[in-house]
């Protein structure tokens, strides 16, 4: 291992401080560490000394025992995936009291073991191996992507890995094989092309005690594997490689379903994990979506649903996995018995709206039905349908789920259409209520103003966030995060915590919350305790003896204030601190704030109308398209003519 270095920007992120703040402290201050590498514009800095110099600076925050063990292993410029594969080859061999009395040869990681024996002793080697790779598999500047562990726990359920042994020919960081140790499996193997991300699985494997190994190399052309079969397949396999070896395995008896075209080298891996599987094994793959509709993959696709190799195909939602823009399919496979009669039906899922942690356990079940009666009909409209592979074989064979989906509630169109008819005319009917009274004022003098960043300064008003991506240790919390998307929409929070939330800020009943980058500059007062906030959001909490919330968040929203605080770039950045807000007395912004939140109500309703109306208008084509609704004359065409 190198002696781990530091840029300027990195030093501003471990002292929590702005970049400016680091090129002052190298001015100032001539015991400022000097450059041991990088170039003039971009220095690098020897990080132990940097951490001596701000720790006696008074300007080192306090951080946990595995943080600071994994700024060293980032820090250095070889791959953090070597960097704590030479760790976790310490804790292994604590683990089974088999180090050498000599100690690592390696002078930088002799320097990290007293860090390392510590953080065993606190935790233990597995779980003190955990708190790194947890680290390491957070997304990050080099690091590759790790299969979330809900997404994982879902594979490794339909797989039913449980009490038998597991493959997994791209193997990555582990986060699959890892997921099956966590579900029972009695061993586990897998392939990786990176060798550092296949020493790492397999000391995540070895560490648990998981009998099994991971081989490094190229599972397609150089399978380490070749002739053993298991009980299970789990599978991310890259998506869209362009030399996945189709040129020199044209006549690989693992293609057993059809020679995969080159640009299909996800259907060779759906073949490489059915030639792995033992009679009667499963395999879970997650897959781009394009491949279920693919026109060069259609025949692999026909003749794996005819042979019964092919049991279900569900679509999750997007942002699942890398990459989040995409939403991802899992394919569950089996591998058919030599005297088997091919099963009738395919179960296709469309889980692709909601969260995948909630969803999990519908889809599981779903699944488990289909399993234990994979030939009876087994409709979840909108959800799951056991689709006949008859239906499925024809021009196209296209798998996606949402194109096999009957309708949600046909039969209960006409109801659906009444009570939504009905709550229209409820929100247009209370719209004249809720519009705040207010009359033209006489004119006058201009009134008079103060900046946002001037409350701040007397206390009138105290400003948190934006929240700090995390660099060591996420929030782990259970509440709900609100998110700019919620603040814009004006509904409760939804986001979850995940690895980029670096702060716990929960928000209080009278925040007043606004997003820093938007189309408008929005400002939400909150109404409720219970979430936190979330990232790229300000939060200002005013303070109640001298600042109404819904005067301020009433007076932060208007047009002059929306050039006022913009960078009037193309994309919108607000800096809330050059917002003005009209001086007046506490009573006067109560009575200004109370017509804001009326104000409020009456946007909310307006946004729920459109909704209902847009709603509205696709119930009744769809009800008149398909016959479940019945267009009746005019009633000046109902007269009978005299």
């Amino acid at each position: 291992m190198k002696t781990p270095t530091v840029t300027a920007a990195e030093i501003a992120r471990l002292a929590g401080v702005g970049r400016a703040a680091v090129s002052n402290w190298r001015k100032r201050h001539p015991d400022f560490p000097a450059p041991v590498g990088g170039t003039t514009a971009s220095p690098e800095f020897d990080l132990i000394e940097v951490e001596q110099w701000l720790r006696g600076q008074g300007k080192l925050p306090q951080l946990s025992r595995a943080d600071r063990l994994w700024q060293h292993l980032a820090a250095p410029k070889e791959t953090p995936a070597a960097a704590l594969a030479a760790v976790g080859a310490l804790l292994l061999a604590r683990h089974r009291d088999d180090r050498p009395a000599s100690g690592p040869a390696d002078a930088h990681l002799a320097a990290l073991l007293p860090d390392v024996d510590a953080l065993a002793d606190e935790l233990g080697p597995q779980a003190a191996f955990d708190e790194l790779w947890r680290r390491f598999s957070a997304p990050g500047p080099g690091r590759p992507f790790a299969t979330p562990d809900v997404l994982a726990d879902l594979m490794v359920g339909l797989a039913g890995v449980g009490g038998g042994s597991v493959l997994d020919p791209a193997a990555g960081t582990g986060a699959l094989l890892r997921a099956a140790a966590r579900a029972g499996c009695t061993s586990a193997y897998g392939q990786e092309l990176d060798p550092d991300l296949a020493r790492l699985a397999g000391l995540s494997l070895a560490l648990r005690e998981v009998p099994g190994e991971v081989c490094p190399g190229d599972s397609m052309r150089a399978d380490a594997f070749a002739g053993r079969t298991v009980d299970a397949v789990v599978c991310h396999p890259p998506f869209g490689a362009t030399n996945w070896g189709d040129a020199e395995l044209g006549y690989d008896p693992r293609w057993e379903y059809g020679v995969p075209p080159r640009t299909e080298p996800e259907l060779a891996w759906v073949q490489h994990a059915l030639a792995h599987l033992r009679p009667g094994g499963h395999a879970v793959l997650l897959m781009p979506p394009t491949v279920a509709g693919r026109r060069a993959g259609r025949r692999i696709r026909a003749e794996l649903l005819r042979r019964g190799a092919l049991r279900a195909v569900v679509a999750l939602p997007s942002g699942v996995a890398a990459p989040h823009g995409v939403p991802l399919h899992l394919w569950v496979l089996r591998r058919p018995a030599a005297d088997a009669p091919a099963p009738a039906r395919a179960l296709l899922v469309d889980a692709a709206e909601g969260d995948l942690a909630e969803l999990s356990a519908r889809v599981l079940t779903a699944w488990r039905a289909f399993a234990a009666a994979p030939d009876a009909e087994a409709d979840e409209a909108g959800f799951a349908r056991a689709v006949p592979v008859i239906e499925l074989l024809d021009e196209d064979v296209d798998l996606t789920p949402a194109r096999r989906q009957p309708p949600v509630g046909v039969e209960r169109t006409g109801e659906h259409l009444v009570r939504t008819r009905e709550r229209l005319a409820a929100i247009v009917g209370d719209l004249p209520a809720l519009m705040p009274q207010v009359t033209p004022t006489p004119d006058g003098a201009a009134p008079l103003t103060t900046s946002v960043a001037e409350l701040i300064r007397s206390g009138a008003l105290h400003l948190l966030g934006p929240v700090r991506v995390s660099t060591s240790t996420p929030v782990t919390s259970s509440a709900p995060v609100l998110t700019v998307p919620d603040v814009l929409a004006g509904v409760d929070a939804t986001g979850q915590v995940d690895e980029r939330l670096g702060q716990e800020i929960p928000l209080a009943v009278g925040d007043v919350v606004v997003p820093m980058i938007a189309r408008t500059l929005t400002a939400r007062v909150i109404t409720a305790e219970g979430a936190l906030l979330g990232r790229n959001l300000h939060l200002l909490r005013p303070n109640p003896a001298a600042l109404d919330p819904w005067f301020l968040a009433g007076q932060l929203r208007t047009s002059a204030n929306e050039k006022q605080a913009s960078s009037l770039s193309g994309t919108l950045r607000f800096d809330i601190r050059r917002a003005q807000v009209r001086r007046l007395p506490l009573e006067e912004q109560r009575t200004h704030g109370e017509a804001f939140r009326r104000l409020n109500a009456f946007e909310s309703a307006i946004r729920q109308a459109a909704s209902l109306g847009v709603e509205l208008v696709q119930l009744t084509a769809d009800g008149l398209a398909r016959g479940s609704l019945q267009a009746e004359q005019p009633s000046s065409r109902k007269r009978p003519s005299k």
